[in-house]
């Protein structure tokens, strides 16, 4: 039994593994508390810079520019490996969180969101490829895991810290606080990074020319979709359309051959990425609104579910960390049969005459479906890939997670627009609810059927 425990631990706190676990957590952990920190405090940053007609810009701003960054930087790490992305991701987000908080207009408050965006981005794909470097194969669901945490703890503190940062400090130190910490999350990693093995890959690296322009023409897209999900109307819904038929052609270029026809392997494996995070957080959007408007909770109550969500996602991830031996094949289809049931038993709660205090439970199912299946899916995709081609398929992973989210919450919107409205969602919800459930199950079935053992 002590064995067992000391080889558990080992698996992210060995001594070659001790750094690079606790520079990635730290900064993932504080990339997270920054990116819902500015959620709270965007309403008092524009009412400071004048820049209420332009409150979305500074969300579209830090979207667009993650999205070309990762592609970028996946070419990177397959090029020079992991450490150049590592090194200059967290720092242009220093940078970016130094403009942000020294901000005198919305105009400069865009060029720092910019600037984050473009560390955020680099910063994830270089942390996906690091642990494909350090970590093992067996030990890598472990690394997701500790990931999952890092990612969950700002979901449970960091609108009340932010809120509480603004309210007694002012929304500048929701920027400048973390510069500190993040510089020490750079300097706790770059040890680790002088001692990685240097990167030769075997093969050469493959050539994708259109890569930049596939780049900026999904930023450009996925910016009009968040839009249009952001200010729902029958104008941007069109935008909104436009943009989905712009963005095919590009988004092919950036995700492995046949991912959005399901085929076998790792297009299946990003794909399910996607699948996950669209169908859970499309719905969870919608959660707060429709205990609101239809059954009379506070805003802070209305929240709580979505706490449970996190606590079963973290629960979820944590578990499978442990289970090395487990197929992630199998983990990465029960993770959608959880989704699926969860996401369907939120639509009872929709309409008036519906339990509210049912989405505690379904919301904590999904959560727990989608702490299994993503993580499952990233082990999976890094099992697919070779070091020639780690940075590309890490950057595919997290364009389908975003592209995903912000397509299905757009539907949300649409929905909205459509069928209902904010003060009456209870049919535009419900019918979300089920068309998202049933895009979990065309994925438990897409997984089931094609994936190769794992």
């Amino acid at each position: 039994m002590t064995t067992t425990v000391s080889r558990r631990r080992s698996a992210l706190f060995a001594t070659d593994r001790r750094g690079p676990t606790i520079g990635i957590v730290a900064l993932v952990t504080f990339a997270t508390f920054e990116d819902l920190g500015v959620n709270t405090a965007m309403p008092q940053i524009a009412a400071d810079l004048h820049g209420g007609a332009d409150y979305s810009w500074p969300f579209l701003a830090f979207l667009a520019a993650s999205v070309v960054a990762s592609v970028f930087a996946g070419r990177l790490c397959d090029r020079y490996g992991p450490a150049p992305a590592m090194l200059v991701g967290p720092a242009v987000f220093v940078i970016g969180l130094m403009v942000s908080g020294t901000a005198g207009s919305m105009s400069a408050l865009l060029a720092g969101r910019t600037l984050q965006g473009l560390g955020a981005g680099t910063q994830i794909v270089g942390v996906t490829v690091l642990i494909a470097a350090v970590y093992p194969a067996t030990d890598r669901p472990a690394a997701y895991a500790a990931l999952s945490a890092a990612c969950v703890l700002p979901a449970l503190l960091g609108p009340m810290a932010s809120g509480l940062v603004v309210q007694y400090a002012g929304w500048r130190y929701v920027f400048l606080g973390l510069v500190p910490l993040v510089l020490a999350g750079i300097a706790v990693l770059v040890p680790a990074l002088r001692r990685l093995p240097k990167h030769l890959p075997d093969d050469p690296v493959p050539v994708r020319r259109w890569l930049p322009l596939a780049a900026l023409g999904t930023a450009a897209g996925l910016a009009v979709l968040e839009f249009a999900a952001q200010h729902p109307s029958p104008l941007t819904v069109a935008a909104g359309l436009a943009a989905l038929a712009f963005l095919a052609p590009s988004v092919r270029r950036l995700l492995p051959t046949g991912t959005l026809t399901a085929r076998a392997g790792l297009p299946t494996a990003v794909l399910s990425r996607g699948l996950l995070s669209g169908a859970y957080f499309a719905v969870s959007a919608y959660v707060p609104l429709t205990l609101t408007a239809v059954h009379g909770y506070s805003p802070a109550a209305a929240g709580l579910p979505l706490t449970v969500g996190a606590l079963g996602w973290c629960a979820a991830a944590a578990w499978q960390g442990r289970r090395r031996e487990a197929s992630r094949r199998v983990l990465l289809r029960v993770g959608f049969v959880l989704v699926t049931a969860g996401l369907a038993g939120t639509a009872l709660a929709a309409p008036g005459w519906g339990p509210p205090w049912l989405v505690f439970g379904t919301l904590a199912v999904a959560g727990a479906g989608l702490g299994l299946g993503a993580s499952a899916a990233s082990v999976l995709t890094l099992g697919y890939s070779s070091i020639t081609d780690r940075g590309f398929n890490s950057a595919a992973m997290q364009i389908s997670d975003l592209l995903g989210q912000v397509v299905m919450i757009g539907v949300g919107g649409a929905l909205i627009t459509a069928l209902a409205s904010a003060a009456h969602p209870s049919a535009a919800v419900a019918t979300l609810d089920l068309i998202m459930a049933a895009i979990a199950l065309l994925g438990a079935l897409a997984t089931g059927r094609r994936n190769d053992p794992g």
